[in-house]
């Protein structure tokens, strides 16, 4: 057997190179290159080994904050529905560590990214080495053991030639669409150095088939009968019709049966806005007709959706005699959830498979006159609120939705994740396209939305990319507008500016209490931050890390600064200051446990109607 000798670390440059995907006969390279900030754990390893063997085929990427890296890598995984991702590695410690809120988000949503952090040493000689936690329970615990829980596939590579058979599972893994999520392989730092003869077979082509499996015969016969027998239908399609490219599939299938859609915010695309079937968001972020046909459904069949808390409205929104589930899933785990009918298959095929035996079979034209109805009266209630009769001094949030919304087509890319954006987004967004909304909102992770545009024009360079965010998150991770500008991949930042985390201090209040801890303001004699706001320059912010900056208070303004980004070729930041209190309101309910004893004067109010709400929850089983 032919063999060759490389260190650990080139070996694992030399054999993601050679590593594809495909599915539908179209091959795609499973890792595109290599996110990385070196220390003393990696550069000498891994970071050596890319210096040395990377080139166009696995490049390096140099990101400006490990957690933003990983965000990036699975906004690219999202954008390219799964056909691929990067690899993200970091030194021992803090490095390390800083990555785990990126695996989290990346095995919350499903979507593949490979983490490759640097570990203690494995001879344990120098131990403590810098950066090294020492357990008292065992000299083989790290800190990376704190990626176990957010990983789908962890292993620790203690000797060179256990990558033999780590990486060809982490690649099994990286490409499994039943159970996609973070891999990790820690990679001691001794190691990473050390010399293998490593068999040339290794480092070969291999491609990973991503199959379509059909629904069992007996799986698709039940679900094509309850859905006839069915009066009130409804089909909720999750991020699993985008990851499945089952988007013509779904419009078939809801055309030929009438049955209405509505959307999760990973199903958010799956059938345009304006389609006279597409209901809009269901569940706690929803809107009116989704809400409204959902409550009295009585079969509703679920694509490639989880059934978060929000799409449920904690167990609310359904509240239907007789109700039934019809769950289609890759995964088993997800398919089973709510008492569901499992159908453990590909959307695309399964939805293909349900269609042919429902020929002939459509709602009943009460049904359907219901559901034109409902989706009539949204239509009014969208118009009302995103064209407020009377305008405040400064834009509401609702207001620049719109604009965005009209200045942007179908080859564009909203990107948003957390605060009040992703709520009143999905409300009003009017979807043209698949990919031209991507909301992270699996994990609600604070500071994905800028690493996460990145993530989506590296994926996608042909797409005009927007990162649409508040302040809060703005300034927790705005380091990746300098990495647009190293690697030339424009991005336009469109910051909404209300003076700090207005959604959840809007929930605070909600809930009864009072104001705290959730503006920006300035500290006062009575020891709390209930002064002046703190006043914040975000464009000369902005300006400093290299972008294009525009302000913009007034709806022409905004239409300008939009216009003339557009026109720019590199990386451009639009701040709105906006109205502090720009909340929309709701169409059904979500489970925050309200205080039960408080002397806040609204909390004995707000804990009567949680406790209401509460009598709406259901058990499915």
């Amino acid at each position: 057997m032919k063999t060759r000798r490389l260190t650990m670390g080139g070996a694992v440059v030399e054999f993601l190179k050679q590593q594809y995907v495909e599915r539908d006969r179209q091959q795609h390279r499973l890792v595109n290159g290599v996110f990385g900030i070196f220390g003393h754990g990696n550069v000498a390893g891994l970071g050596q080994a890319l210096a040395d063997y990377g080139g166009a085929e696995l490049p390096y990427y140099q990101p400006k904050n490990e957690q933003a890296m990983v965000h990036t890598a699975i906004a690219f995984a999202k954008a390219r529905r799964g056909l691929g991702t990067f690899a993200c590695t970091t030194s021992i410690g803090p490095g390390a560590t800083n990555m785990v809120t990126g695996a989290a988000t990346a095995t919350v949503n499903r979507l593949p990214v490979l983490l490759l952090p640097g570990d203690i040493f494995a001879n344990r000689h120098p131990a403590p080495v810098l950066q090294q936690l020492e357990s008292p329970h065992s000299m083989d615990t790290s800190v990376n053991d704190c990626f176990k829980p957010v990983s789908r596939y962890w292993d620790r590579i203690n000797r060179p030639e256990q990558i033999l058979y780590a990486l060809p599972e982490a690649m099994r893994c990286l490409s499994d669409f039943s159970g996609l999520g973070a891999v990790t392989l820690a990679l001691p730092q001794d190691v990473q150095a050390e010399a293998y003869d490593y068999p040339e077979v290794f480092f070969e082509r291999r491609v990973y088939t991503v199959a379509r499996p059909a629904g069992d015969p007996a799986a698709i016969a039940e679900a094509a009968r309850l859905i006839k027998t069915a009066k009130r239908p409804l089909i909720i399609a999750g991020g699993g019709v985008f990851y499945s490219q089952a988007e013509d599939a779904l419009r078939a299938f809801a055309e030929h049966t009438g049955i209405p859609v509505a959307v999760t915010q990973a199903g958010k695309g799956a059938l345009p806005d304006e389609h006279p079937l597409c209901l809009g968001a269901v569940g706690s972020s929803g809107v009116f007709a989704a809400n409204e046909i959902a409550r009295d459904a009585d079969l509703v069949l679920t694509l490639g959706t989880r059934l978060s808390d929000f799409t449920t409205a904690s167990k609310t929104q359904f509240q239907g005699k007789g109700l039934k589930f019809v769950a289609v899933n890759l995964s088993a785990f997800d398919a089973h959830k709510h008492g569901a009918l499992p159908v453990v298959a590909d959307v695309k095929a399964a939805l293909a498979e349900l269609k042919q035996a429902l020929r002939g079979e459509r709602v009943i034209p009460a049904y359907a006159k219901q559901v034109a109805a409902a989706k009539k009266e949204w239509q009014k209630l969208h118009e009302q609120l995103t064209n407020p009769k009377h305008k405040p001094s400064l834009l509401h949030q609702a207001d620049v939705i719109r604009i965005l919304n009209d200045e942007t087509d179908g080859n564009s890319t909203i990107v948003h994740a957390a605060g009040g954006l992703p709520g009143d987004v999905l409300k009003l967004w009017k979807s043209r396209a698949p990919g031209d909304y991507h909301s992270e909102y699996g994990y609600s992770c604070m500071g994905y939305e800028i690493a996460g545009a990145l993530g989506v024009k590296l994926a996608e360079p042909e797409r005009e990319v927007y990162a649409f965010l508040g302040d809060g998150s703005y300034l927790m991770l705005n380091h990746e507008i300098v990495t647009s500008l190293q690697e030339r991949q424009k991005i336009t930042v469109v910051l909404v500016d209300n003076h700090g985390f207005q959604c959840i201090h809007n929930l605070q209040q909600g809930c009864g209490g009072d104001s705290f801890g959730n503006e920006f303001r300035e500290r006062t004699e009575n020891g709390r931050l209930e002064g002046d706001f703190v006043e914040i320059d975000f464009a000369l912010n902005a300006r400093s890390l290299g972008a294009t900056c525009f302000s913009a208070k007034t709806e022409k303004e905004l239409r300008e600064s939009l216009r003339a980004a557009k026109k720019e070729s590199t990386t451009c930041v639009i701040h709105i200051p906006v109205e502090t209190r720009t909340g929309l309101p709701g169409y059904s309910w979500w489970d925050v446990p309200v205080a039960e004893v408080s002397p806040a004067k609204n909390a004995k109010k707000a804990r009567e109607a949680y406790l209401k709400g509460l009598e709406n929850r259901k058990f499915y089983y």
